[in-house]
């Protein structure tokens, strides 16, 4: 396994599934094709961790079989064992997943309990629970909603080809009610999927607003596949944006820009937070591809194996810009430093090269900020062999640069690209890189931008800095090399250690 980014050991894998945190471990369960590298046969696979950083593989905990393909959906500890799987006093883990029927185009909300922690699970005998008769309704996650004498479960899907999620309630997960739907609004440039609600505390303040988060595909704001999201308030039956945004389509730059997204690179998607958290913990996970190439990635021979996860990042809300926006931390392996640079100025006409050592295989932070003076901006280049990847940044435009054009060599047609990210103008910019062989999360303005991206083999990169249209000055810079795997691990804010 990657130690950066978790991927299974073989096999087909997409979005994540079922995330919870129960008895001091975390459980991410993911869509998986137990028997192949394709996009088929879809169950969930299952991995636990009790730092976020070391994962463990285990069998796969909901299978496919010859009526229904298991689709994306969530867990939710029963503690009142309101469905009767479990007791009072040993309640069950419940999963909402959606039946993806393989007779048919069809698909229904279901369930199935586990009563040993999450490690084997039985699908409920009358399934399916919740049934619009829709050949496109989906990807259910369930809460608790509780205020005062109110208590009951909430779950909310999408009407995926209509831009909606629809929102229900239950009191014993079993018998479902309509509340309300949300949409079409927004970005609806494809079908909506894999919705998820939660609040946050403003910080700060003592205010706490909720965050609705939506990904589609295609019309993210990198092109195929985005996640993009809402700040509002939910009463226990409908919830109620902020700010209400047009139905928006790629084509309206402008109008996509005007969005709130979750992440501006081409691989983050189908993001969703874990269960069984605290709010001021409330944590991310996304999977680390693209619809438009990922049933298409290379495989190396080796380990024949499709897809990874995001570092998971801790959410937050925080005002920006007259605006409260979601800020991401990431949490991530152990570091230790390598190397720490201050102070070197890089022209234009021959790039700086900056003396950092060769990283070791499991991956690098890299932390630096760039004072612009009077140039236009600067570009960030990273090399190994022919490949190579380009950050730039346009003072005037505001906005950073991601290049993976030169690092796209034997992928599929369509990932060689560009994704840009708005960053505001300052005399300093900081970023904060999570960096492995073949793959970037870029972290931005204290994180409430974020841009992710898959790349070619940049193993052992050099990397070099030069100003555009003017002289700039590397204010600092730091390489730090993730630790061996038996080593202590901790989350690691990344960008508290540029502030």
């Amino acid at each position: 396994m990657n130690r950066l980014h978790f991927a299974p050991r073989s096999n087909w894998m997409n979005d994540p599934n079922g995330l919870i945190f129960h008895r001091g471990r975390y459980h991410l369960y993911f869509q998986c094709n137990p028997i192949g590298i394709d996009h088929r046969n879809l169950s969930w696979g299952h991995a636990s961790s009790t730092d976020l950083v070391h994962w463990e593989e285990h069998p796969v905990a909901i299978p496919f079989d010859g009526s229904e393909e298991v689709f994306s959906g969530s867990i939710v500890l029963d503690a009142g064992n309101t469905s009767g799987f479990g007791t009072d006093a040993d309640p069950a883990l419940v999963a909402i997943y959606t039946s993806e029927s393989t007779e048919r185009a069809h698909e229904a909300q279901s369930l199935a309990f586990s009563t040993d922690d999450g490690m084997t699970w039985t699908k409920y005998a009358r399934n399916p629970v919740l049934d619009r008769d829709s050949a496109h309704f989906r990807d259910p996650k369930v809460i608790r909603w509780e205020n005062g004498a109110e208590s009951y479960w909430v779950l909310l899907a999408v009407e995926a080809e209509d831009r909606q999620v629809v929102l229900y309630r239950s009191d014993d997960l079993l018998t479902w009610t309509h509340l309300s739907s949300f949409g079409p609004e927004g970005a609806v440039g494809g079908v909506w999927e894999c919705p998820d609600l939660f609040p946050l505390q403003v910080a700060g303040t003592q205010q706490t607003r909720w965050v609705l988060i939506v990904s589609l595909n295609p019309g993210g704001i990198a092109g195929g596949s985005g996640t993009q999201y809402f700040i509002g308030e939910f009463d226990g039956r409908e919830f109620t944006p902020e700010e209400r945004h047009p139905e928006t389509v790629p084509d309206d730059e402008g109008g996509m820009l005007a969005l709130d997204w979750l992440d501006y690179g081409r691989d983050c998607y189908a993001g969703v937070t874990f269960a069984g958290l605290p709010d001021d913990h409330r944590t991310l996970i996304a999977w680390m591809s693209n619809w438009d190439y990922a049933r298409t990635f290379p495989v190396a021979p080796e380990r024949p194996s499709r897809g990874r996860m995001t570092l998971p990042r801790r959410l937050s809300l925080v005002p920006a810009g007259g605006r409260l926006v979601l800020r991401q931390e990431p949490i991530a392996p152990a570091v230790v430093g390598i190397a720490r640079l201050e102070d070197i100025e890089a022209g234009e006409t021959l790039p700086t090269p900056v003396p950092i050592p060769a990283p070791g295989s499991a991956g690098r932070r890299i932390e630096f900020a760039v004072a612009l003076g009077d140039a236009r901006g600067f570009a960030v280049r990273f090399e190994a062999g022919d490949r190579s990847l380009e950050l730039a940044y346009d003072a005037e435009a505001q906005q950073l640069s991601c290049d993976r054009r030169g690092a796209s060599q034997g992928f599929p047609e369509g990932f060689a690209s560009v994704q840009r990210m708005p960053v505001a103008a300052a005399p300093e910019i900081p970023l904060a890189l999570w960096l492995d062989e073949d793959s970037v999360e870029i972290y931005a303005e204290d994180g409430t931008r974020v841009l992710t991206d898959l790349i070619g083999d940049l193993r052992a990169p050099s990397m070099s800095v030069r100003g555009v249209g003017g002289t700039v000055r590397l204010v600092h810079l730091t390489a730090s090399d993730v630790t061996r795997a038996d080593a202590s691990a901790a989350p690691v804010a990344a960008l508290h250690q540029m502030n």
